[in-house]
C-alpha cells in the first residue's frame, strides 16, 4: 500500500450521507413550519386595523361580546387565515402532483384548464340557477374544476406535452363561453368579478367546514403516492421495471389533483401560479424525492398564499389588494424563469 493510499480519506458511508441529507431536509421543513407560524400570526394581527398579540389572544380565548377588535379577529381574520391555510396547502400539493405526473415544469391547476372549468360552473350557477351566495356556488366551482380535470387527463393521459395542449385548448374554449354569459347578465358579472380575482375574504367558516375533508383526503393521497411519483419521474419504463403500474399511479394522482385543485378553487377562487412557484421552490430546497417535496409544498403553499393576503392588506392605505393579484405578481417571475429554461431537475 502506498503512502498516498494510506493518507487518503476513507469514503463516507452511503448510509451516513443519506442520514445527513435527511437531517438537512428535516431542518428545512422545521424552518418552513416556523415561517408558516409567523405568517399565521401576521394574518391575525396585521391589516387595515392593526392589532397586538394580546388582543388577538384574548379574542381567541376569552372574547368580550361587542368588542370590535375581538369581532374582527373571530369573524374575519380567523376564517380567512384558516381558508388560506387549506387553500394554500391544496394549491401547493396539487401543483406538485401535476408537475410530477406530467413531467411538465410549467404545469399548474390554472394552466391546465381547472380554473376555467370552475369559473364556467360558477357563472352557470349564478346566471341560470340564481345562486348568489359563496356557500351555494362553491359546489359548482368544485364540480367545474373536477370536470375540466377529467377532460384534460382523459384526453392527454400519459403524454405530458399533450396534457398542456389540452389544458390550453379547454381554457380557450371555455373563456368565450364565460364572457358571453357575463355580457348578458350584469348580476352574474358583478358576482363573478369578485370571485374570479381570487380572494380569502367573503367566505365564512361554513364554507371551510364543508370542504376541508376534501383537502385532507387529497393531501393524504398525495403522501401515499409520493414514492410512486419519484419512480415515475425517472420515466415510465424505469417505473415499470421497478414494478409500478404507471396507469394506476396516474389515475390516483389525477383523483388527488381533482380533490385538491377543485377544493382550493371553490374556497378561494381561481388563484394561479401558487402551485407552480412552490413546487419549484420545494425542489430547490429538498431535491427530487417526492417524499420530501410533498410535505414541503404543503407548507410553502399556505406560506405563499397567506403571505400574499397579508401583503395585499398593507400595500394600499385603508384598503386591500386581493390575494390572487399579489400571488400572481409573486408567481409570474417564476413562470418567466422556467419559460427561459431555468428549470429544476426532477420534473
Amino acid at each position: 500500500m502506498t503512502a498516498a493510499a494510506t493518507l487518503a480519506p476513507a469514503p463516507r458511508p452511503a448510509a451516513a450521507l443519506v442520514a445527513r441529507r435527511a437531517r438537512g431536509r428535516l431542518v428545512l421543513l422545521a424552518l418552513a413550519l416556523v415561517a408558516l407560524a409567523l405568517i399565521v400570526v401576521a394574518s391575525l394581527t396585521l391589516g387595515v386595523r392593526d392589532l397586538d398579540l394580546g388582543t388577538v389572544w384574548q379574542a381567541l380565548t376569552s372574547p368580550v361580546p361587542g368588542d370590535v377588535d375581538h369581532d374582527v379577529v373571530r369573524d374575519q381574520r380567523v376564517p380567512r387565515t384558516l381558508i388560506g391555510l387549506a387553500a394554500g396547502a391544496a394549491l401547493g400539493v396539487a401543483g406538485t402532483l401535476i408537475q410530477g405526473v406530467t413531467r411538465n415544469p410549467i404545469a399548474d391547476p390554472g394552466l391546465l384548464g381547472l380554473n376555467s372549468g370552475a369559473s364556467l360552473a360558477v357563472v352557470i350557477a349564478v346566471s341560470l340557477l340564481g345562486i348568489t351566495s359563496p356557500l351555494g356556488f362553491v359546489w359548482f366551482a368544485f364540480a367545474g374544476a373536477a370536470a375540466a380535470a377529467l377532460v384534460v387527463f382523459s384526453i392527454g393521459a400519459g403524454q405530458p406535452v399533450k396534457l398542456a395542449l389540452v389544458g390550453a385548448t379547454v381554457t380557450a374554449l371555455i373563456t368565450p363561453m364565460i364572457t358571453l354569459v357575463l355580457l348578458r347578465d350584469p348580476t352574474a358579472f358583478n358576482l363573478y368579478r369578485f370571485w374570479a380575482v381570487g380572494s380569502l375574504t367573503g367566505r365564512g367558516m361554513e364554507t371551510l367546514e364543508r370542504l376541508w375533508p376534501f383537502v385532507v383526503v387529497g393531501v393524504v393521497l398525495a403522501f401515499a403516492l409520493a414514492r410512486r411519483l419519484t419512480m415515475l419521474s425517472l420515466g415510465d419504463d424505469v417505473a415499470r421495471a421497478l414494478g409500478q403500474s404507471v396507469g394506476v399511479t396516474r389515475g390516483l394522482t389525477a383523483a388527488a389533483i381533482v380533490l385538491l385543485a377543485g377544493t382550493a378553487t371553490a374556497l378561494a377562487g381561481p388563484i394561479a401560479l401558487v402551485g407552480l412557484a412552490v413546487a419549484h421552490a420545494a425542489r430547490r430546497l429538498v431535491g427530487t424525492d417526492y417524499r420530501w417535496i410533498v410535505p414541503m409544498t404543503a407548507l410553502l403553499g399556505p406560506i405563499m398564499l397567506l403571505g400574499a393576503d397579508v401583503i395585499g392588506r398593507l400595500v394600499l392605505p385603508h384598503s386591500e389588494l386581493e390575494a390572487g393579484v399579489v400571488a400572481a405578481a409573486i408567481g409570474a417571475p417564476v413562470l418567466i424563469a422556467v419559460a427561459r429554461g431555468r428549470t429544476v431537475a426532477g420534473v
